[in-house]
């Protein structure tokens, strides 16, 4: 009405000073509103836990086991030069020029503890600064029957494992240290000291260690990867929906390997480099046609530096376990010594090719696996060796309770086709091992979890001769 419209003009005639003044304060708040939806994040660190309780327990019912490797101090059981403890050295008979073969017929069960602590710090809300903190003291007893360079591989649980380069030795050490961050809307750059190769490649959502498959052999391809962290780069171009492409480049930085032994850790260490050590470059595609189902084409080149004349064990692959050097005449053992003589290589080349799938054919039943082929060529003898690899095995998820999933995997880890006299230790008797696995995880709550795992080990060490061996490991898995 004509009165209303008075009254209106009356008070803003009348408080027209301190309309003026919202105004102004209006202005200003959009001003700082700008600002902040341009600069909206501040620094901030999360911080994350996973904590693992094992109770391993590894059997053969006191039949004998042969494994090759040398004694330690005149004994028998597993020894403790360089990598630290209960890790054998391989050796060869200095008449025959054959691997020293040893038996062990029991192990010890364990009940060990690991813990990782991650802090998160993003500086934009799109980067993340990750350093993660490893402290543990599992040795799990799978590894008193295993020949050298088998330390942590058939039927070890992943999580039974110590941190350190001391195994049983509760150290807290510098697990994964990197920065990754945005360089367009598809592509992701992420740097580091220590970046953790497993984080990029090699995925399957059926062996997934914190739900899936959980032995060190089962939750990856065995031939993929000489080193597990390393300094170097990794970029990430998710093409589109169904395509992604990854590719890195890595020099050996591996928390466990002792650094102060030469040719290990090879990237910070000025003998060597960031690319004249152990070093690889991966590359990997993944086509997900659908939700359901992926599948991942994988090339990585490897080069692998040679210590005390000997390559293999924890940084052996594509081969991808046990010990190789220049043949008969080399590494040879002499009684009262805890380590050989040298193993005449100085550094290996490897070729990697690898397949991985997995499928998800209904909500409560998958299927997975992956085949790899290793092509090795050893310096300065200029000789070859070939390994394959495969693994199959069946995912049923929410199995009696929603997140829970069972899986069930068959693998052969090492299948040498050809160079078989270069192995001072691991080609065993010329038979083949394989490996039956079956791990329940249940989710008790959002923050705990059991998981009961089983795990049988035919023609151990490659020995045809060889008792099955069989593992039990309950794990108790806390989250924060």
């Amino acid at each position: 009405r004509k009165e209303d419209l008075e009254v209106v003009k009356r008070l803003q005639e009348e408080f027209a000073a301190e309309l003026a003044a919202l105004r102004g304060r209006v202005e200003a708040l959009e001003v700082r509103t700008a600002t902040l939806e341009k600069q909206q994040f501040s620094t901030t660190t999360k911080l994350s836990g996973l904590v693992w309780f094992n109770r391993s327990t590894a059997t053969s019912f006191d039949k004998n086991v042969q494994f090759e490797g040398i004694p330690f101090d005149g004994r028998t059981p597993s020894a403790a030069p360089g990598a630290g403890n209960f890790v054998r050295n391989a050796g060869r008979d200095a008449v025959t020029g054959r691997p020293i073969v040893l038996r062990v017929d029991e192990a010890q069960s364990t009940f060990s503890y690991l813990t990782w602590l991650t802090f998160n710090t993003s500086f934009t809300g799109r980067d993340n600064l990750v350093t993660q903190l490893a402290a543990g003291n599992g040795i799990s007893p799978i590894n008193e029957f295993a020949s050298a360079g088998f330390f942590n591989s058939f039927g070890s649980p992943f999580t039974d494992q110590s941190a350190g380069p001391q195994n049983g030795s509760p150290a807290v050490v510098i697990h994964d240290l990197f920065y990754s961050f945005p360089l367009s809307d598809k592509v992701t750059v992420t740097v580091g000291p220590r970046v953790n190769w497993y984080r990029h490649f090699d995925f399957n959502r059926y062996t997934f260690f914190l739900t899936g498959a959980s032995s060190f052999d089962s939750i990856g391809a065995t031939q993929s990867n000489a080193i597990d962290r390393g300094s170097g780069a990794v970029i990430e171009w998710n093409i589109s929906p169904k395509l992604r492409f990854a590719a890195a480049y890595l020099g050996e930085n591996t928390e466990f390997l002792p650094s102060a032994v030469p040719g290990f850790n090879t990237s910070s260490d000025p003998r060597f480099g960031l690319f004249g050590g152990t070093y690889t470059a991966t590359a990997e595609l993944t086509f997900s046609p659908s939700n359901a189902f992926n599948l991942r084409l994988m090339y990585n080149y490897s080069r692998l530096q040679a210590v005390g004349g000997q390559v293999g064990g924890a940084t052996g692959e594509p081969f991808p376990y046990g010990q190789l050097d220049a043949g008969p005449g080399f590494s040879v053992f002499t009684p009262g010594n805890n380590f050989p003589s040298d193993g005449g290589l100085q550094f290996a080349s490897a070729h990697f090719l690898g397949v991985n799938f997995d499928w998800a054919i209904s909500k409560g039943f998958g299927i997975f696996g992956r085949y790899g082929y290793g092509d090795v060529n050893l310096e300065p003898i200029d000789r070859k060796v070939n390994v394959q690899s495969f693994q199959a095995g069946l995912g049923f998820p929410d199995l009696f309770k929603k997140g829970a999933l069972a899986v069930v995997t068959f693998l052969m880890p090492m299948d040498i086709t050809r160079g078989r006299r270069f192995f001072a230790a691991g080609a065993g008797d010329g038979g083949t091992m394989y490996e039956l696995e079956a791990s329940y995880y249940f989710p008790v709550n959002d923050n705990i979890a059991l998981v009961p795992a089983f795990y049988a080990i035919f023609n151990a060490n490659n020995f045809d001769s060889n008792p099955n061996i069989y593992v039990f490991n309950m794990r108790t898995q806390f989250s924060f």
